[in-house]
């Protein structure tokens, strides 16, 4: 199983419109520090499992068929807005899951275009090709799934962003699914604030308890926004060696504990 991170940004991306801050100067300067918004790919054989779709570029990075299917954590619209384009195109429909969200993002419902959306429920496993998706609700400001995927090996991921946190029932099931690789919303720098203060996502403290707590063997931070790499930018300030703070294109093969692709 592969995973490409495509996106790695919370919902104001990095460099962040307007900021002067040592991150944002970083991106601007070299494009190997900008953040788009989070999204990532899950590929295992010839199939290809897109999860979220911010992107705005996704009509000119897949081709027609390419995708098995899109799966949504949620209907913010850095995480859909890349469907604005896509569903204007022609073929063959595209399935695309996410939680039950009667509001969604209104006019994607509305003019679906190739678009087949099917809503998915809480802890219910479905097979996508080759692989086995379960969604895990999250702490969200609008409903929100993560996922655990598993592969026909046994390799397991899990993809958790926007949360703040994580539900019992979500941090019980992740405890003893026992996942090879996770990761996790990880918007702000340590702080000593938390709930609403924090905006519905996690501080690198809360994220990186997570991973811990979950017993994956390893962990990437994502949805991480310019605060949070001002942090990473200080010498100072390490994590733990099993964890990333994930670049936008990085690759990982899990079948290969892990390692970068």
């Amino acid at each position: 199983m592969r995973i490409t991170f495509l996106g790695t940004g919370g919902a104001g991306g990095v460099p962040r419109f307007g900021c002067d801050c040592p991150a944002c100067r970083r991106a601007k300067s070299d494009p190997e520090h900008i953040r788009r918004p989070c999204s990532a790919l899950v590929q295992e054989g010839d199939h290809k499992i897109l999860l979220d779709a911010g992107l705005m570029d996704l009509h000119e990075r897949f081709e027609p068929g390419e995708l098995s299917a899109i799966v949504l954590t949620h209907y913010h619209a850095d995480h859909v807005q890349g469907l604005l384009h896509l569903r204007w195109g022609k073929g063959d429909p595209i399935p695309v899951y996410g939680p039950p969200d009667p509001e969604g993002f209104a006019d994607l419902f509305k003019h679906p275009g190739l678009l087949d959306f099917a809503d998915l429920r809480a802890f219910e496993t479905i097979e996508l090709s080759s692989l086995r998706l379960t969604p895990l609700p999250l702490n969200h400001s609008k409903p929100t799934f993560g996922y655990a995927i598993e592969n026909r090996k046994g390799t397991r991921f899990a993809y958790l962003t926007d949360t703040l946190e994580l539900p019992a029932g979500t941090n019980e099931y992740i405890r003893h699914w026992q996942a090879h690789g996770l990761a996790v919303d990880c918007s702000h720098p340590p702080t000593k604030t938390s709930g609403k203060e924090l905006h519905n996502h996690n501080d690198v403290t809360t994220a990186v308890a997570i991973i811990h707590r979950s017993g994956a063997n390893r962990g990437w931070l994502t949805h991480l926004g310019h605060e949070t790499d001002c942090w990473l930018m200080d010498p100072a300030n390490t994590l733990p060696a099993n964890i990333t703070a994930v670049a936008d294109g990085q690759a990982f093969d899990l079948d290969d504990g892990g390692t970068l692709a």
